[in-house]
């Protein structure tokens, strides 16, 4: 973290006030509740104008909203001894989920944002998905990455029910992405890691979306990843068309 990092007496205190939070009934009703990970566009949740043919899956973008990647480590450090993490509502992607646990994250301004949604598996690095408000009203820089490349990104502090992780790096804006597999790939002509647009009509603000990362892999459905910030600025929940768009190559000289 920051030369604004937090002291260890201020940790303590916000670690005591979370937990009594944890503890308390109104910890318990937000944990129980619905769970504000994932959510589908009307448009989104429509095949691309001709019938999608085998192989393929109908282009779905999602509204990814803020999260947290665990190491197994962490989980029974935040959780307790032995704990794992317990499935709650299967994502998109085959093999995903949202797990019932949440944590508190606490950033160097000594504010903290509750209740945020742990995803599993668990993963060998852990890791904090924010949008951009919510990296100002933490008080952390967050930069943009790919997820899973978190070498050099802030870090913050993690409280569960039974127990405190400080993070020294992992904290990040996720780059808007979209997920293919290979007949997809095939379908646009692009490989892992290339770059395409997102063309999101709806009313009063149709947009074109550039640079959304290509994340290949096997038995992978098409599906685009954006944060919170960008679903609102598109009025995504409104969208009633989406497509995926290859840039045209660059035909200036140098």
């Amino acid at each position: 973290m920051s030369s604004s990092t937090l002291e260890r007496t201020q940790v303590e205190r916000i670690v005591r006030d979370v937990l009594q939070r944890f503890s308390g009934a109104g910890a318990a009703a937000g944990r129980s509740g619905g769970i504000p990970v994932q959510r589908n566009s009307p448009g989104g949740a429509t095949p691309e104008p001709a019938a999608v043919p085998p192989g393929r899956s109908p282009l779905v973008v999602n509204i990814s909203a803020r999260h947290v990647h665990l190491t197994q480590e962490h989980v029974e450090m935040l959780f307790g001894a032995g704990a794992t993490l317990t499935p709650q509502k299967d994502l998109y992607q085959d093999g995903y989920y949202a797990a019932a646990e949440t944590v508190a994250v606490v950033g160097p301004r000594r504010r903290m944002i509750p209740n945020v949604r742990v995803l599993g598996p668990c993963r060998p690095d852990s890791q904090v998905e924010l949008a951009f408000t919510d990296g100002i009203s933490l008080g952390i820089d967050l930069p943009v990455r790919i997820s899973g490349n978190v070498a050099g990104t802030p870090g913050c502090v993690l409280v569960g029910p039974k127990g405190v992780v400080e993070l020294q790096q992992g904290v990040i804006r996720a780059m808007r992405h979209v997920h293919m597999g290979p007949a997809d790939l095939a379908h646009y002509g692009v490989k892992d890691k290339d770059m395409i647009n997102l063309r999101i009509e709806s009313p009063g603000c149709t947009t074109v979306l550039e640079d959304l990362a290509v994340r290949a892999g096997e038995k992978i459905k098409l599906e685009v990843h954006l944060d919170t910030d960008e679903g609102n600025a598109v009025n995504l929940d409104n969208a009633t068309k989406v497509e995926l768009v290859k840039p045209e190559p660059c035909s200036c000289s140098h």
